[in-house]
Protein backbone atom coordinates (compact mmCIF):
# COMPACT_ATOMS: atom_id res chain seq x y z
CA UNK A 1 0.00 0.00 0.00
CA UNK A 2 2.94 2.19 1.06
CA UNK A 3 4.48 1.80 -2.73
CA UNK A 4 1.45 2.01 -4.51
CA UNK A 5 0.34 5.01 -2.66
CA UNK A 6 4.14 6.46 -2.83
CA UNK A 7 4.14 6.05 -6.65
CA UNK A 8 0.63 7.95 -6.68
CA UNK A 9 2.22 10.72 -5.31
CA UNK A 10 5.75 11.56 -7.35
CA UNK A 11 2.79 10.51 -10.86
CA UNK A 12 1.37 13.81 -9.76
CA UNK A 13 4.11 16.59 -10.47
CA UNK A 14 4.63 15.09 -13.85
CA UNK A 15 1.25 15.63 -15.04
CA UNK A 16 1.49 18.90 -13.44
CA UNK A 17 5.12 19.74 -15.07
CA UNK A 18 3.31 18.47 -18.92
CA UNK A 19 0.55 21.06 -18.09
CA UNK A 20 2.83 24.18 -17.52
CA UNK A 21 4.76 23.18 -20.42
CA UNK A 22 1.80 23.59 -23.09
CA UNK A 23 0.19 26.62 -20.88
CA UNK A 24 3.41 28.45 -21.48
CA UNK A 25 3.63 27.57 -25.20
CA UNK A 26 0.18 28.52 -25.37
CA UNK A 27 0.78 32.23 -23.69
CA UNK A 28 3.89 32.53 -26.04
CA UNK A 29 1.82 32.57 -29.20
CA UNK A 30 -1.09 34.49 -27.84
CA UNK A 31 1.73 37.16 -27.19
CA UNK A 32 2.69 37.29 -30.64
CA UNK A 33 6.61 35.63 -30.82
CA UNK A 34 7.91 35.18 -34.02
CA UNK A 35 6.96 32.31 -36.48
CA UNK A 36 8.94 30.26 -38.22
CA UNK A 37 8.13 31.57 -42.15
CA UNK A 38 8.76 35.03 -40.52
CA UNK A 39 12.22 34.22 -39.65
CA UNK A 40 12.95 32.40 -42.37
CA UNK A 41 12.21 35.49 -44.66
CA UNK A 42 14.06 37.76 -42.48
CA UNK A 43 17.12 35.62 -43.02
CA UNK A 44 16.95 35.95 -46.64
CA UNK A 45 16.56 39.72 -46.27
CA UNK A 46 19.75 39.90 -44.83
CA UNK A 47 21.46 37.68 -46.81
CA UNK A 48 20.18 39.62 -49.60
CA UNK A 49 21.33 43.21 -48.37
CA UNK A 50 24.69 41.17 -47.16
CA UNK A 51 25.11 40.49 -50.77
CA UNK A 52 24.28 43.95 -52.34
CA UNK A 53 26.97 45.75 -49.79
CA UNK A 54 29.40 43.52 -51.53
CA UNK A 55 28.73 44.02 -54.58
CA UNK A 56 28.94 48.13 -54.43
CA UNK A 57 32.37 47.57 -52.29
CA UNK A 58 33.58 45.66 -54.69
CA UNK A 59 32.51 48.24 -57.56
CA UNK A 60 34.13 50.89 -55.81
CA UNK A 61 37.14 49.42 -55.16
CA UNK A 62 37.87 48.45 -58.63
CA UNK A 63 36.52 51.36 -60.42
CA UNK A 64 38.92 53.60 -58.18
CA UNK A 65 42.18 51.20 -59.06
CA UNK A 66 40.91 51.58 -63.14
CA UNK A 67 40.99 54.96 -63.11
CA UNK A 68 44.07 55.08 -60.90
CA UNK A 69 45.83 52.97 -63.70
CA UNK A 70 44.31 55.26 -66.65
CA UNK A 71 45.41 58.05 -65.46
CA UNK A 72 48.69 56.84 -64.73
CA UNK A 73 49.43 55.37 -67.98
CA UNK A 74 48.01 58.46 -69.93
CA UNK A 75 50.56 60.82 -67.68
CA UNK A 76 53.10 57.98 -68.63
CA UNK A 77 51.64 58.54 -73.01
CA UNK A 78 51.95 62.20 -72.49
CA UNK A 79 55.22 62.01 -70.83
CA UNK A 80 57.07 59.90 -73.78
CA UNK A 81 56.48 63.48 -75.87
CA UNK A 82 56.97 65.89 -73.74
CA UNK A 83 59.83 64.93 -71.29
CA UNK A 84 63.11 64.72 -73.08
CA UNK A 85 64.70 61.59 -72.76
CA UNK A 86 68.63 61.48 -72.46
CA UNK A 87 69.19 57.78 -72.81
CA UNK A 88 69.08 57.11 -75.97
CA UNK A 89 67.46 53.75 -77.02
CA UNK A 90 69.28 50.95 -78.66
CA UNK A 91 66.98 48.60 -81.50
CA UNK A 92 69.02 45.72 -80.78
CA UNK A 93 68.63 45.72 -77.22
CA UNK A 94 65.26 44.02 -76.22
CA UNK A 95 65.01 46.13 -72.66
CA UNK A 96 64.83 49.15 -74.47
CA UNK A 97 62.28 47.66 -76.79
CA UNK A 98 59.81 46.72 -74.14
CA UNK A 99 59.56 50.08 -72.90
CA UNK A 100 55.80 51.82 -73.51
CA UNK A 101 57.39 54.92 -74.36
CA UNK A 102 59.69 53.60 -76.81
CA UNK A 103 56.50 51.40 -78.81
CA UNK A 104 54.39 54.60 -78.50
CA UNK A 105 56.97 56.73 -80.69
CA UNK A 106 57.51 53.77 -82.80
CA UNK A 107 53.90 53.39 -83.96
CA UNK A 108 53.13 57.29 -84.38
CA UNK A 109 56.40 56.87 -86.55
CA UNK A 110 54.88 53.86 -88.74
CA UNK A 111 51.60 55.72 -88.99
CA UNK A 112 53.48 59.14 -90.50
CA UNK A 113 55.54 57.10 -92.92
CA UNK A 114 52.74 55.16 -94.31
CA UNK A 115 50.70 58.50 -94.44
CA UNK A 116 53.49 60.57 -96.37
CA UNK A 117 53.80 57.00 -98.63
CA UNK A 118 50.34 57.03 -99.65
CA UNK A 119 49.88 61.28 -99.89
CA UNK A 120 53.17 60.66 -102.16
CA UNK A 121 52.13 57.75 -104.42
CA UNK A 122 48.50 59.85 -104.64
CA UNK A 123 50.68 62.97 -106.24
CA UNK A 124 52.94 61.01 -108.21
CA UNK A 125 49.80 58.85 -110.01
CA UNK A 126 48.00 62.02 -110.20
CA UNK A 127 50.59 63.74 -112.00
CA UNK A 128 51.06 60.73 -114.77
CA UNK A 129 47.88 60.52 -115.49
CA UNK A 130 47.63 64.38 -116.22
CA UNK A 131 50.91 63.26 -118.55
CA UNK A 132 49.36 61.14 -120.24
CA UNK A 133 46.04 63.13 -121.35
CA UNK A 134 48.59 65.77 -122.33
CA UNK A 135 49.65 65.36 -126.52
CA UNK A 136 52.77 64.43 -127.33
CA UNK A 137 53.36 68.24 -128.73
CA UNK A 138 52.22 70.38 -125.75
CA UNK A 139 54.53 67.95 -123.66
CA UNK A 140 57.49 68.34 -126.04
CA UNK A 141 56.78 72.50 -126.36
CA UNK A 142 55.84 72.85 -122.57
CA UNK A 143 52.43 75.15 -121.97
CA UNK A 144 51.43 76.99 -124.95
CA UNK A 145 49.21 79.88 -124.65
CA UNK A 146 45.87 79.81 -126.36
CA UNK A 147 45.01 83.60 -127.71
CA UNK A 148 44.54 85.18 -131.03
CA UNK A 149 44.17 88.96 -131.65
CA UNK A 150 42.58 89.50 -135.46
CA UNK A 151 42.69 93.01 -136.95
CA UNK A 152 40.81 94.88 -140.22
CA UNK A 153 41.91 94.92 -143.72
CA UNK A 154 42.07 98.20 -145.37
CA UNK A 155 40.83 96.72 -148.64
CA UNK A 156 36.80 97.08 -148.43
CA UNK A 157 36.52 93.67 -150.97
CA UNK A 158 34.44 91.05 -149.77
CA UNK A 159 34.64 92.54 -145.96
CA UNK A 160 31.15 91.73 -145.08
CA UNK A 161 29.15 88.40 -145.58
CA UNK A 162 26.70 88.72 -148.21
CA UNK A 163 22.53 89.93 -147.02
CA UNK A 164 21.66 86.09 -148.20
CA UNK A 165 24.54 84.34 -146.43
CA UNK A 166 24.38 81.64 -144.14
CA UNK A 167 24.37 84.05 -141.52
CA UNK A 168 20.93 85.42 -142.27
CA UNK A 169 19.42 84.22 -138.91
CA UNK A 170 22.33 86.66 -137.15
CA UNK A 171 21.14 90.69 -136.64
CA UNK A 172 23.83 92.50 -138.89
CA UNK A 173 25.89 91.58 -141.42
CA UNK A 174 29.09 89.29 -140.36
CA UNK A 175 32.67 90.68 -141.33
CA UNK A 176 34.22 88.01 -143.10
CA UNK A 177 37.57 89.47 -143.44
CA UNK A 178 39.96 89.77 -141.37
CA UNK A 179 44.32 89.95 -140.97
CA UNK A 180 45.54 87.19 -139.43
CA UNK A 181 49.10 87.24 -140.46
CA UNK A 182 52.03 88.30 -138.57
CA UNK A 183 53.06 91.71 -140.36
CA UNK A 184 50.53 93.48 -138.09
CA UNK A 185 49.48 93.76 -134.80
CA UNK A 186 47.40 90.42 -135.35
CA UNK A 187 48.41 86.65 -134.36
CA UNK A 188 46.71 83.28 -134.26
CA UNK A 189 48.22 80.91 -131.48
CA UNK A 190 46.08 77.47 -131.01
CA UNK A 191 43.61 79.03 -132.74
CA UNK A 192 42.27 79.04 -136.27
CA UNK A 193 40.04 81.33 -138.85
CA UNK A 194 37.79 80.25 -141.14
CA UNK A 195 35.42 82.50 -143.15
CA UNK A 196 35.82 85.11 -140.55
CA UNK A 197 35.54 82.82 -137.60
CA UNK A 198 37.61 81.62 -134.42
CA UNK A 199 37.54 78.33 -134.35
CA UNK A 200 38.18 77.03 -130.77
CA UNK A 201 40.46 74.05 -130.35
CA UNK A 202 40.68 73.68 -126.78
CA UNK A 203 37.35 74.02 -124.57
CA UNK A 204 37.28 76.61 -121.22
CA UNK A 205 36.83 80.10 -120.61
CA UNK A 206 37.47 82.89 -122.99
CA UNK A 207 37.68 86.68 -122.63
CA UNK A 208 36.24 87.71 -125.86
CA UNK A 209 36.22 91.09 -127.30
CA UNK A 210 35.93 93.56 -130.23
CA UNK A 211 35.80 97.17 -131.48
CA UNK A 212 34.63 98.00 -134.69
CA UNK A 213 35.26 101.93 -136.17
CA UNK A 214 32.37 103.55 -137.69
CA UNK A 215 33.17 106.54 -140.20
CA UNK A 216 30.60 108.87 -141.65
CA UNK A 217 32.13 110.79 -145.19
CA UNK A 218 30.57 113.65 -147.34
CA UNK A 219 30.18 111.50 -150.38
CA UNK A 220 27.57 109.79 -148.95
CA UNK A 221 25.66 111.94 -146.72
CA UNK A 222 22.99 112.42 -149.25
CA UNK A 223 21.87 108.66 -149.52
CA UNK A 224 21.46 108.03 -145.66
CA UNK A 225 19.88 109.37 -142.72
CA UNK A 226 21.61 112.08 -140.57
CA UNK A 227 20.80 109.16 -137.57
CA UNK A 228 22.51 106.42 -137.37
CA UNK A 229 21.94 102.87 -135.15
CA UNK A 230 25.00 101.53 -135.06
CA UNK A 231 25.27 98.16 -133.58
CA UNK A 232 28.00 95.41 -133.46
CA UNK A 233 27.00 91.30 -132.36
CA UNK A 234 29.38 89.10 -131.17
CA UNK A 235 27.69 85.35 -132.10
CA UNK A 236 29.08 81.96 -131.29
CA UNK A 237 28.29 78.92 -133.32
CA UNK A 238 27.98 75.66 -131.58
CA UNK A 239 26.38 72.22 -132.43
CA UNK A 240 22.93 73.77 -132.37
CA UNK A 241 22.05 74.92 -135.66
CA UNK A 242 21.45 78.42 -135.27
CA UNK A 243 23.55 81.18 -134.12
CA UNK A 244 23.75 82.41 -129.81
CA UNK A 245 24.28 85.53 -129.31
CA UNK A 246 26.62 86.77 -126.62
CA UNK A 247 27.04 89.91 -126.88
CA UNK A 248 25.66 93.29 -128.17
CA UNK A 249 26.72 97.00 -127.93
CA UNK A 250 24.93 99.82 -129.36
CA UNK A 251 25.74 103.77 -130.57
CA UNK A 252 23.10 106.32 -131.34
CA UNK A 253 24.85 109.26 -133.49
CA UNK A 254 23.29 112.41 -134.93
CA UNK A 255 25.48 113.85 -137.37
CA UNK A 256 25.23 117.63 -138.60
CA UNK A 257 24.75 118.20 -142.58
CA UNK A 258 27.53 120.33 -142.38
CA UNK A 259 29.95 117.85 -140.92
CA UNK A 260 32.66 116.04 -143.45
CA UNK A 261 32.80 113.46 -141.73
CA UNK A 262 32.00 111.87 -137.96
CA UNK A 263 34.62 109.06 -136.15
CA UNK A 264 33.08 106.46 -133.90
CA UNK A 265 34.03 103.32 -132.15
CA UNK A 266 32.18 100.86 -130.43
CA UNK A 267 34.35 97.84 -128.00
CA UNK A 268 33.00 95.23 -125.90
CA UNK A 269 34.13 91.94 -124.36
CA UNK A 270 33.29 89.38 -121.72
CA UNK A 271 34.14 85.56 -120.62
CA UNK A 272 32.40 82.98 -122.05
CA UNK A 273 32.30 79.03 -121.49
CA UNK A 274 33.97 77.57 -125.24
CA UNK A 275 34.11 74.11 -126.31
CA UNK A 276 36.00 72.17 -128.97
CA UNK A 277 34.80 73.40 -132.38
CA UNK A 278 32.67 76.09 -131.13
CA UNK A 279 33.23 79.36 -133.54
CA UNK A 280 32.86 82.99 -132.82
CA UNK A 281 32.11 85.59 -134.73
CA UNK A 282 31.27 89.80 -135.18
CA UNK A 283 28.65 91.44 -137.34
CA UNK A 284 27.30 94.47 -137.25
CA UNK A 285 24.64 96.89 -138.97
CA UNK A 286 25.24 100.09 -140.97
CA UNK A 287 28.31 98.00 -142.77
CA UNK A 288 28.67 100.73 -145.07
CA UNK A 289 30.17 103.20 -142.28
CA UNK A 290 32.39 100.59 -141.06
CA UNK A 291 36.21 101.12 -141.43
CA UNK A 292 38.25 98.27 -141.14
CA UNK A 293 41.36 100.25 -140.26
CA UNK A 294 43.80 97.64 -138.91
CA UNK A 295 44.70 99.59 -135.34
CA UNK A 296 40.47 100.68 -134.90
CA UNK A 297 38.55 97.65 -135.67
CA UNK A 298 40.09 93.91 -134.16
CA UNK A 299 38.29 91.11 -132.90
CA UNK A 300 40.18 88.36 -131.10
CA UNK A 301 39.96 86.07 -127.91
CA UNK A 302 42.19 84.07 -125.42
CA UNK A 303 42.25 81.37 -122.99
CA UNK A 304 41.59 82.47 -119.09
CA UNK A 305 40.80 78.66 -117.29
Amino acid sequence: MNREGRASVTGCPADLQQSDSDRIMAMMEVQGGPSLGQTCVLIVIFTVLLQSLCVAVTYVYFTNELKQMQDKYSKSGIACFLKEDDNSWDPNDQESMNSPCWQVKWQLRQLIRKMILRTSEETISTVQEKQQNTSPLVRERGPQRVAAHITGTRGRSNTLSSPNSKNEKALGRKINSWESSRSGHSFLSNLHLRNGELVIQEKGFYYIYSQTYFRFQEEIKENTKNDKQMVQYIYKYTSYPDPILLMKSARNSCWSKDAEYGLYSIYQGGIFELKEDDRIFVSVTNEHLIDMDHEASFFGAFLVG
